[in-house]
């Protein structure tokens, strides 16, 4: 079969993955199942497992096919899945999780101590099949999966980390979501759909906040054009933002908190690749934390879906073919996708 591979770390992204011929997978546990990929979303985790920024954090051997946002229809089942069957179409969540660890059986899925990550640590989805657990899949029912892969990360991570903040908002609330990107505008989605607060959009480009307005963003900032800080305390009236969404997680906006965030309010980091750098007096004045959001539970994909179901949930997506993966790399090192990429193997 034809799969997209990473050979070695570069910061090149012309000719980061190489599409070759490998071994089609194949079963060896009876609870596996293997999914013929429809569609396989390309997220900004690709471009920093490519440039290496991973490795200090998960065990890579390479060469490895990429692609954590996976969808498509199940072609081969083990012995004992009955969840799941031949034909069925389903989204995959990207940890193939062991159910019997102490994270597992608490439900958090992604903090599974026999885990395996899809494209992470163990071969992915950029491929025409992948091999994965029952525990993993998630059955659609009148959902295209190619419209719907990118939310086996890129949603669950958006809805984990916006469900997290819904729960710290009431009416009278101001939620800010920085980057109405491939993750951003599936975020302000959720906080449209489940909260009764305000929301305040920011992003440098005019494209993406129109997409925030027609999204439902009470308020829009132009990072390039005016001074976040500011703009944020005259629509707040200096109240500023019970909960904060960085889908960028730059220096410059995990930056903003103590200037943006009300206190007792959160910074949640969903974005990754810049630091942290404040000094502590600043959490201690304004009683305010930074929290981190990795992935999401498979009941939050769960939920997702659910969401997309009944019509609330949108995704801005843009199609390519398989060899046409690196010009993708390229595309979104440059900034130039709106919405999410899906590969089509």
């Amino acid at each position: 079969m034809q799969a997209a591979r990473l050979h070695e770390y570069t910061d090149d992204m012309s000719e980061a993955l190489t599409v070759e011929d490998v071994e089609k997978p194949e079963i060896s546990t009876s609870g596996q199942i293997i999914v013929e990929v429809e569609g396989a979303g390309w997220c900004q985790t690709d471009n920093h497992i490519i440039e290496g920024m991973w490795e200090p954090y998960a065990e890579q051997n390479l060469p490895m096919t990429l692609g954590h946002e996976n969808a498509g229809s199940v072609v081969e089942v083990g012995d004992e899945v009955t969840t799941v069957e031949v034909g069925d179409s389903v989204i995959c969540h990207p940890v193939r999780t062991c159910g019997q660890c102490r994270a597992c059986r608490l439900g958090n899925d992604m903090y599974c101590e026999n885990g395996a990550f899809s494209g992470l640590d163990t071969d992915g989805g950029f491929a025409e099949y992948l091999l994965t657990s029952e525990r993993s899949a998630i059955k659609l029912d009148d959902i295209d999966p190619v419209d719907i892969a990118p939310h086996a990360d890129a949603g669950i991570t958006a809805y984990h980390a916006s469900k997290k903040a819904v729960d710290e908002l009431v009416p009278g609330n101001y939620c800010v979501l920085i980057g109405i990107g491939g993750l951003g505008h599936i975020g302000l989605q959720a906080v449209e759909a489940m909260s009764a607060a305000r929301t305040i959009a920011v992003d440098i480009k005019d494209d993406a906040l129109e997409l925030a307005e027609r999204l439902g963003a009470d308020f829009t900032v132009n990072s390039g054009d005016e001074n976040v800080a500011d703009a944020i305390t005259d629509i707040t009236d200096g109240a500023g933002g019970t909960q904060v969404l960085d889908f960028v997680g730059a220096d410059s906006t995990t930056n903003l908190a103590p200037d943006i965030v009300s206190p007792g309010g959160d910074h949640h980091i969903v974005g990754y690749g810049g630091h942290v750098h404040r000094p502590s007096q600043d959490l201690v004045d304004g009683e305010f934390s930074y929290q981190g959001n990795l992935v999401g539970t498979y009941t939050e994909l769960q939920e997702l879906i659910a969401l997309v179901e009944q019509g609330e949930m949108h995704l801005t997506t843009t199609q390519y073919d398989l060899d046409e993966i690196n010009k993708v790399a390229e595309k979104l090192e440059r900034n130039e996708i709106e919405g999410r990429a899906v590969i089509r193997p």
